[in-house]
């Protein structure tokens, strides 16, 4: 029998606020404190009452909705309170559920519930963090794709070719000694390969762009002094966030603003003007700059009439934006080209569309790097020559990595425990 859990569900301050509480003894549990018996009440319904103290004090007046398992949130039994707001009430409450034999749940414990008991892969359970997480527009489509099961269907495809490829091979070896049987040759097998570790490749590289819109596109501007960097920054976010002056090597230091195109976010760099100097704080000002471009998506490059663009190393995946600056067409001061601009700037953004997949997910990335390590090792044997039985441990090292994206297979409890960990309490 699981423990009943129970916990706040809203976050603090709202007119109204829900306690979730789950396990085999919800509802007995929670008829303890409510005016009515809800130990026989119909799933999915609607019951209005009363929560009161051991000694019938009113604490409040609520609706609780009943979920029966397996058709719950958790696959268990369980209850949502709806009550007031109040800081009071809802901890009461939390203090009444206990006392009748609940426990305050750990963080994520309603999700990991929710993945022991089938209700989700382990993939899906991350997406629930990240749709909570979601900041624009491009980080809530990414996570709702993955929690609706888009990326646990890539990867339930390409472990069914895996399979196939491995059911080849021990094929071969079964029927290694009838000459005159050919169940697959190895142009076929080495074909397939190639084709699954093509798939996982392109869904690793995806990782930088996701990692890019999860935590906003770095965009830095970069250029000679007084060429209007600071004021560029400062018209793009619609404050006064650096200093503007026509002294040079104002801006010491990388200054950061962020701001939203399209339902993506920008994170803008205003850095150091680049030029020749002797002042040591201004150096190091130039060197961060220099650093900031290279780890940039985008480098927005700025000059003015007769000032030369500054000469920078590009990075494979970088985009450069040139900008000159005090001219008829652009004129960062008076907004003049702005709009112009943010049209490349999305034109420049990593985009996805609806059917794509975007890994956001550092231990997916890793996992998915892990399977092509394997998978190579495997077409350069193929390549080679070498019998099944030489490839086959390395086919089932593919198949474990992308099965420890979904939980496929048994995971490790302090894996678990370390992706739960990071949700909050409640879900």
């Amino acid at each position: 029998m699981n423990e009943t859990i129970c916990a706040i569900a809203t976050a603090a301050g709202g007119a109204l606020g829900i306690i979730r509480i789950s396990g085999d003894q919800s509802l007995e549990i929670l008829s303890r404190i409510f005016t009515k018996d809800l130990t026989n009440a119909k799933p999915n319904t609607i019951h209005y009452g009363h929560i009161t103290d051991q000694t019938s004090n009113l604490i409040d007046e609520v609706l609780v909705s009943v979920f029966r398992a397996p058709h719950s949130y958790t696959g268990e039994d369980s209850a949502e309170i709806s009550c007031h707001g109040s800081r009071y009430i809802l901890n009461k409450v939390l203090e009444l559920l206990v006392q009748n034999g609940a426990r305050m749940a750990h963080p994520g414990e309603f999700t990991q519930r929710a993945y022991l008991n089938g209700k989700l892969d382990l993939s899906q359970a991350e997406a629930v963090a990240d749709l909570i997480a979601s900041s624009n527009k491009a980080t809530h489509d990414i996570a709702l794709s993955q929690l609706r099961g888009h990326f646990s269907s890539e990867l339930a495809q390409l472990r069914d070719q895996l399979l196939k490829l491995t059911s080849l091979l021990e094929l071969e070896l079964d029927f290694s000694d009838h000459e005159d049987l050919e169940f697959a040759d190895r142009t076929e097998l080495l074909q397939l390969a190639q084709k699954i570790d093509a798939r996982i490749t392109h869904l690793a590289k995806t990782f930088q762009a996701g990692n890019a819109l999860k935590n906003g596109i770095p965009v830095a501007i970069v250029g000679a002094p007084n060429v209007g960097k600071s004021t560029l920054l400062n018209a793009l976010v619609g404050e006064e966030r650096a200093i503007v002056s026509d002294i040079q090597g104002t801006t010491r230091d990388a200054i950061e603003d962020t701001i939203q195109l399209g339902g993506i976010t920008f994170r803008f760099i205003d850095t150091a003007g680049i030029r020749h100097t002797d002042d040591h704080i201004e150096r190091l000002g130039i060197d961060r700059s220099l650093t900031a471009a290279q780890r940039a998506t985008i480098i927005l490059m700025m000059t003015e009439p007769g000032v030369p663009y500054p000469d920078l190393p590009i990075r494979e995946g970088q985009t450069v934006i040139r900008i000159e600056n005090k001219t008829e067409a652009f004129q960062a001061k008076y907004g003049i080209g702005l709009d112009e601009l943010r049209t490349q700037l999305l034109a420049a953004a990593p985009q996805a569309a609806d059917t794509d997949i975007i890994i956001t997910n550092a231990r997916h990335h890793e996992a998915l790097l892990r399977a092509h390590d394997s998978l190579a090792r495997v077409i350069d044997g193929l390549q080679q020559q070498l019998s099944g039985d030489l490839l086959s441990e390395d086919l089932r090292l593919t198949l474990d990595a992308l099965a420890d994206i979904t939980g496929g297979q048994i995971t490790p409890q302090e894996t678990l425990n370390n992706i739960f960990s990071h949700f909050c309490v409640g879900k």
